[in-house]
């Protein structure tokens, strides 16, 4: 999810909404399956609270992915490489381009206006490249290090709480006055939000019991951070920064999963 969709106005349209429309355009919206469920987007921003689900189904057919590989003997980190791969790529990449815009934009040294700038700038330098390399190759290494440990649900549930993340960021920021990431922002309230921490705690806990609830919390710490980071660089949260909390939150959903397997 980035600022640059909001060049793109006409995929948005003012059709008579209802929320399963909202979830089928935000379905739309953040990955590659072709409903082709347009909605405005206001509509659609609120349904956020929902898109923990939504990636949870998504982390179900990862994990499918992943279940098949393991029968057909692949090593783990091939495994896990595909996986990270998959889920990259089924979200369309928005959230890896904010990922990337976000990295370029901390190398910059001045005000949050000339951050911002550059991370709307649709140019991907050093420190875009940077940034989507560390976060890769430790996502990768912690999902086969939790995969080895015997966890194939860690990968339903890394995926779901990298959403979880999102909507942390989301409850824990000032949104800017464009962008279609004030939209998202100024639809989360604090009701929905624990509406939806509790549905991917109860999922996470069906899946992996309470390794999968230090995952969901690994998400809130990730997308927590990720608006603290937006906060001191940009004064606000940008698409940019939303997506980039999407794929901070996967990350810190591993890490606290694999600390708690180590822990416990």
């Amino acid at each position: 999810m980035t600022d640059k969709n909001k060049e793109k106005d006409d995929y948005f349209n003012n059709e008579k909404s209802s929320p399963l429309r909202s979830i089928g355009g935000l379905i739309t919206f953040s990955t590659i399956l072709p409903l082709n469920i347009y909605t405005n987007i206001e509509e659609m921003a609120k349904m956020t609270w929902f898109w923990p689900v939504v990636s949870a189904f998504v982390g179900l057919i990862a994990l499918f992915i992943g279940f098949i590989l393991n029968i057909l003997n692949f090593p783990f980190f091939v495994t896990s490489a595909i996986i990270y791969s998959f889920f990259i790529w089924f979200n369309g990449f928005h959230h890896l381009d904010g990922l990337m815009d976000v990295g370029d934009a901390l190398m910059v040294h001045g005000s949050p206006e000339k951050k911002i700038k550059v991370m709307r700038d649709s140019m991907i330098g050093t420190g875009g490249i940077a940034l989507f390399f560390i976060v890769a190759i430790i996502s990768v290494a912690l999902l086969d290090s939790l995969i080895l440990a015997g966890s194939l649900a860690a990968i339903l549930i890394c995926e779901m709480s990298a959403k979880v993340g999102l909507v942390s960021c989301c409850i824990t920021s000032k949104s800017g006055p464009n962008g279609t990431g004030k939209y998202f922002i100024e639809s989360m309230t604090i009701t929905k939000f624990v509406v939806a921490l509790i549905i991917a705690i109860i999922i996470a806990y069906f899946f992996a019991s309470f390794i999968g609830i230090f995952g969901v919390l690994g998400g809130v710490f990730g997308g927590s951070l990720m608006a603290l980071i937006g906060k001191n660089n940009f004064e606000i949260a940008t698409g940019d920064v939303l997506g980039a909390s999407n794929e901070i939150g996967r990350l810190f959903s591993l890490l606290f999963m694999l600390i708690a397997f180590i822990m416990f």
